[in-house]
């Protein structure tokens, strides 16, 4: 087998989205397995909708991702360049040479002439597609129009009754017919190239492989295998990945605000890269067994394109913050702990840069909910007890507070509270054995007064850990708001 090549073109137009993430990762995934290179090439011929710096942008969550690649626009390589719009004079060559052919001709045909025809077409119930009308013109007739100003563009030249065939790695057997197919336009009135034309052109000569990309994109295909073989280009294996859905089975749309759709705003939120690559990893492709959770290295080990589904991918969120969870569980905790800085610090919650007293007690704090944190923005939301100067109580809490020990239990608590020249975990320990001893109350009876009183919810992190980082005088002055207040 030839060496394996694999790409990801990405249009430099906005954030890298999560199907362009799954694209560049399959990709990625199927060079590797077999000991091939992986390339980067940017497909920005669609100037009118460029975006200044999304390149740059799409190429640092990549690597953030984890995913490298062998050959692009910021490690150059043998085939390059590997920006389109940086290889407009090889696509000219290659259009000159269909135009000399007959395998393209320059067409006259207007913006208003185009949508008139396409109007006429669909009120007929006809299928748009061009018409031809000028593939044949005269140099007479080709004067006239650029007399009149026309710039033309030049179009390829389908041919009749051609039955286009493709052999897909996940679709199967997938045919085209080519009377359907007008002439399509291979290179715009300003010189620019058309996607279908320069993709063709640059996957060959860069000797890509195996194309793998969005269903949505085997519309395009046969109009890529006509340029290979007027070219003479021998084509790559395709693998039409499938579509992504959201939650409610429907084609996932970027103004689709039930699903967070663009890599940067997962890192922003403190998801673990490799989570984020195990999860869309699963987006349509299984593995063998039950096993679900990979490191990148074992993905790489296990990936095969016959396992990827023809079927529709659903995201779930759900998941997603569940296995982000587990992997948050398993990072060290200053990885955490420096992922959480940003979001305290963003909700005024602590004020960078921080001593190393302020960075301990953040540590503990980050510590008494990394089990339970599925991302870490969620400190925010999580520690919001260890901030707030009054505490409300609902209910719910009011009833536990009701009961008839917790006044004793309360009291005996808070009058240790402050005699203590210590408030460490240990400390509390033995505060809470002393008060069962004076009490004579235990267990559920004891301690979650005291966590209803100073926190004002039932349940929460290891109490002892919360009431040391809550700190003494903040612990007093919520037990004495109980004792005088609320009993």
């Amino acid at each position: 087998m030839d060496r394996v090549r694999t790409r990801y073109a990405p249009s430099p137009t906005g954030h890298l989205h999560i199907g362009g993430a799954r694209t560049a990762l399959f990709s990625y995934l199927h060079a590797k397995r077999h000991g091939g290179d992986f390339i980067v090439r940017i497909e920005d011929t669609d100037t009118e909708r460029n975006v200044e710096g999304a390149d740059e942008k799409q190429m640092a969550m990549l690597k953030w991702l984890g995913i490298k690649w062998d050959e692009g626009v910021d490690v150059g390589g043998p085939y390059g360049p590997y920006r389109c719009m940086e290889r407009t004079e090889i696509y000219n060559r290659y259009i000159d040479q269909l135009l000399k052919e007959g395998k393209a001709y320059l067409s006259y045909t207007t913006k208003e002439e185009l949508e008139k025809e396409r109007e006429e077409q669909i009120a007929r119930g006809e299928v748009p597609k061009y018409s031809g009308w000028d593939r044949d013109l005269t140099p007479e007739q080709r004067a006239k129009f650029e007399a009149e100003g026309r710039v033309p563009s030049v179009r390829f030249r389908v041919p009749e009754g051609k039955t286009i065939v493709i052999e897909d790695e996940i679709r199967g057997t997938v045919k085209f017919e080519s009377d359907g197919i007008g002439d399509f336009v291979i290179r715009r009135p300003d010189g620019r190239p058309t996607y279908n034309f320069a993709v063709v052109v640059d996957d060959a000569l860069m000797k890509i492989s195996h194309v793998i990309r969005g269903e949505e994109h085997l519309s395009n295909t046969p109009k890529q295998i006509m340029i290979y073989e007027a070219l003479g280009f021998k084509p790559p294996v395709f693998a039409h990945i499938p579509l992504i859905l959201n939650g409610e089975g429907k084609k996932m749309s970027k103004r689709d605000e039930s699903i967070i759709q663009f890599i940067d705003q997962y890192k922003e939120l403190g998801y673990l890269p490799e989570a984020i690559v195990n999860f869309i990893s699963l987006l349509g492709w299984s593995p063998e067994g039950e096993e679900e959770m990979f490191t990148p290295q074992e993905l790489v080990d296990v990936f095969s394109l016959e396992r990827v589904s023809k079927a529709p991918a659903i995201f779930d969120t759900g998941k997603l913050k569940w296995m982000n969870g587990q992997y948050i569980k398993k990072a060290p905790l200053e990885r955490i702990v420096e992922l959480a800085i940003p979001h305290l610090e963003k909700a005024g919650r602590i004020q960078t840069p921080l001593d190393e007293e302020q960075k301990a007690w953040v540590t503990r704090l980050v510590a008494l909910y990394q089990e339970q944190m599925e991302y870490a923005a969620e400190i925010v939301e999580l520690s919001d007890l260890f901030f707030q100067d009054e505490i409300s109580y609902s209910e719910q809490a009011r009833q536990v507070l009701a009961e008839e020990q917790v006044p004793v239990v309360l009291k005996a608590f808070l009058e240790l509270v402050q005699q203590s020249a210590s408030f460490e975990p240990d400390d509390i320990k033995k505060m809470f054995k002393q008060v069962q001893k004076e009490t004579g109350y235990k267990g559920k009876k004891l301690f979650m007064p005291v966590r209803v009183a100073v926190t004002g919810l039932e349940h929460g992190p290891d109490l002892r850990g919360s009431l040391s980082l809550i700190g003494r005088d903040r612990v007093i002055k919520r037990l004495h708001q109980v004792i005088d207040n609320v009993l």
